[in-house]
């Protein structure tokens, strides 16, 4: 196998996809950030819902 044919390659894939996936991964960070979040004002109303039906 050539190597520079590899190197040439996986630069050539790094160059058209890493920042796609870069950012993609970021994006899923921020957005489970934003589900947790999410999920604690969930349960927070739903105990606020109990508490004044009791």
């Amino acid at each position: 196998m050539n190597t520079t044919l590899d190197v040439s390659l996986w630069t050539t894939i790094l160059g058209n996809f890493g920042f796609p996936i870069a950012i993609t991964v970021y994006l899923f960070y921020r957005f489970e950030k934003k589900l947790e979040k999410l999920e604690t004002v969930i349960v927070e109303l739903n105990e606020e819902i109990k508490d004044s039906y009791h």
